[in-house]
């Protein structure tokens, strides 16, 4: 099965790191947090990566055809017959990422579409820049039971301010910090069967959280698979940062490997 990253976003609201970079490249303890993504699914036994391209898609190249030589001692050669010889030991297993340019302005429906020549009969998709503790065995077997067409996996997040709950003159009765909602919201992990793509479109303006998937909805094809663990997005400064610490502190959750 292939896992579609969509790594094409201009990742606005973390300007602080995306004006040199994609937001797939910011670094989580170092590494990119795409590499991180990649991880969470190769220790599943998921290694067929697509990765839609777009905004800075040529440093996400960069970072593939030099990715041995930046993470290996080197033996070079020089002269007529140059030579380099990797001298560590391999430690990632064996993947296989296709890199696709899907356009500078092409919005998440459109990026897919693009690369449908690369899929199979099911697929997984998934955004370049968030990481969670799934259970990705549970979640494909949930959606093999159901026989939907699509899947997408859903999350309670904490909210982010501490709530109030006063009286009607003002006292204060209760104070809960952060408190996690009640609704489920979308943690952007998706497992898709190939039909799916015929709700999307080539059109730079096909947004797959919009039109595809609220006619999927409507047709009673798209299930919710509910992740009780922990999903962390980076979509800001601040995010960036708790998941650095995070990982310093020994406490990230997503590392499964």
């Amino acid at each position: 099965m292939k896992v579609v990253i969509l790594c094409g976003g201009l990742g606005t609201r973390l300007r602080e790191e995306t004006e040199f970079r994609p937001k797939p490249l910011v670094e989580i303890g170092g590494r990119p947090i795409l590499w991180h993504i990649m991880k969470t699914f190769g220790h599943h036994g998921l290694r067929e990566f697509v990765l839609c391209l777009g905004y800075k898609g040529s440093l996400i190249k960069e970072y593939f055809l030099n990715y041995e030589a930046m993470n290996n001692d080197l033996e070079i050669h020089l002269g007529a017959r140059s030579t380099v010889k990797f001298l560590g030991e391999h430690t990632e297993q064996d993947y296989t990422v296709t890199l696709a340019d899907t356009g500078s302005a092409a919005m998440t429906g459109a990026r897919v579409k693009r690369v449908a020549r690369h899929l199979g009969d099911r697929f997984m998709v998934t955004y370049g820049d968030g990481l969670a503790n799934l259970d990705l065995p549970a979640l494909l077997a949930f959606h093999a039971s159901h026989g939907r067409l699509a899947t997408v996996t859903t999350v309670r997040m904490p909210g982010r301010f501490g709530v109030l709950d006063t009286s009607d003159e003002g006292r204060v009765q209760r104070f809960r910090e952060k408190p996690v909602h009640d609704a489920w919201v979308s943690a952007g992990f998706f497992v898709f069967e190939r039909r799916v793509l015929e709700y999307l479109s080539v059109d730079d303006a096909c947004v797959l959280e919009r039109e595809p998937l609220e006619r999927l909805v409507s047709e009673g094809e798209l299930m919710a698979y509910r992740h009780g663990g922990d999903f962390y997005p980076m979509d800001t400064l601040r995010d960036h940062q708790a998941l650095n610490e995070l990982w310093q502190s020994g406490k990230a959750s997503w590392k499964n490997w």
